[in-house]
């Protein structure tokens, strides 16, 4: 092939942006020292990343694999790390936000308190200066 022209890799890669990305990509994989698989004939990187995505001499899904794995900056992985960190015993754990102890249920529940004592509870709330909105009649008529 003399010439490589965009018309050659479309069929490949319809999207121009994506043969623009993916074949950047390339480029600067070979500047880096990937393996040519084509003849170079004196070509520069760019026309050689053309060159082989017309020529079908690697996959469109391969380099876009390539292309997202070489942007990511954290990659998943499947497998559970072989040095994890082992659980801390239960009486080291620190304590859960928002959970109730349950040591402490039993002794809620035997609380019981008679009437007299919560209205005399309720009372000790109660304020005993008059209200600040001007009358200390609460809103009643005069």
């Amino acid at each position: 092939m003399a010439r490589v022209t965009v018309e050659d890799c479309v069929d490949k890669v319809p999207n121009r942006f994506e043969l623009v990305l993916l074949a950047a990509h390339r480029a600067r994989a070979v500047t880096n020292g990937a393996n040519i698989t084509i003849d170079p004939d004196n070509d520069k990187n760019p026309v050689i990343a053309l060159r082989e995505i017309a020529d079908n001499m690697l996959p469109p899904d391969d380099l876009r694999e390539a292309l997202i794995h070489s942007i990511q900056k954290n990659v998943e992985v499947d497998e559970p790390e072989a040095g994890a960190a082992p659980l801390l015993a239960p009486d080291r754990r620190p304590v859960a936000l928002g959970r109730d102890d349950q040591n402490a249920d039993g002794m809620v529940d035997q609380i019981t308190m008679s009437e007299e004592q919560l209205l005399r509870g309720m009372e000790s709330l109660t304020p005993t200066e008059p209200s600040s909105n001007g009358g200390g009649n609460g809103g009643r008529g005069r």
